[in-house]
């Protein structure tokens, strides 16, 4: 790598955002409050605040970088459009994106604003990470599904950034692209409303009788990721951005989190 890696810390909110800082973290990612972000039920920031809050950022040598990361409809293009502008004037360093039309969009009408590919745009190999690149894509947000030695072969074969989650939850679908949310209670995931299926407890039926299967209750969710262990593999397989998952939780977990890794 040419550069130190990077310690990325989730922030949902202003206090979040505070705790990451003085614990340690290059970089925070956070959402809007206005949309288009994949943590919908955090509390997120306004666009109001946005000068503001990048000001305290880069005051301290931290970068920012917003998730834009949900699809968009052809009817909030304009809205999307008008709020590209408002991210490149605050200066936000980079934002995260899923959508392959507002890569496009977001090249056209802000240039100068660095693209990163969400995980969700799922991007599994050197081949799918160079289309990418085309659209403008700086950095990619490898699947939490990747293996080390699957990391090793798209770096050796790519030359752009590799971001990878180090720590918290893990989703059930594949690179997070999960419709269970949606069938179940009309919230779509990939509009920033997962409900969280996979964190609930589930009885099992089977051929129509109940199976005992004692105080193992939660069927579906996976156990969270813990990667303190692995930082040496991961850097060496050309991982350039350790990424905290928790936009949606407290600033103590924050804190403790980003002290740890640091």
């Amino acid at each position: 790598m040419s550069q130190a890696a990077e310690l990325l810390s989730p922030a949902g909110d202003r206090e979040c955002l505070r705790a990451a800082i003085e614990n340690g973290a290059d970089a925070v990612y956070f959402g809007l409050e206005k949309g288009f972000n994949a943590r919908a039920r955090a509390t997120n920031f306004s666009l109001v605040e946005l000068p503001d809050v990048m000001a305290e950022l880069h005051g301290r040598g931290v970068r920012g970088y917003v998730t834009f990361n949900t699809l968009v409809f052809a009817d909030e293009l304009a809205e999307a459009e008008r709020t590209l502008v408002e991210l490149a004037k605050a200066g936000v360093d980079a934002i995260l994106v899923q959508d392959l039309g507002l890569a496009r969009l977001a090249a056209a009408a802000c240039p100068d604003l660095s693209l990163h590919a969400s995980t969700q745009m799922t991007l599994t190999s050197a081949e799918c990470i160079e289309v990418a690149a085309e659209l403008g894509i700086e950095r990619v947000v490898l699947p939490r599904e990747a293996t080390i030695d699957e990391i090793r072969q798209i770096s050796a074969a790519s030359a752009i950034e590799l971001e990878a989650f180090v720590h918290g939850a893990l989703c059930v679908a594949y690179s997070g692209q999960c419709l269970t949310s949606e069938s179940l209670g009309g919230r779509s995931a990939n509009r920033g409303q997962c409900a969280q299926a996979c964190r609930l407890p589930y009885e099992l039926v089977c051929d129509g009788n109940d199976v005992d299967l004692d105080d193992v209750k939660y069927l579906l969710s996976p156990q969270d990721l813990a990667a303190f262990e692995l930082i040496p593999s991961m850097l060496e397989a050309g991982i350039s951005s350790f990424k905290i998952e928790g936009r949606l939780k407290t600033p103590e977990y924050v804190a403790n989190v980003t002290h740890h890794y640091r």
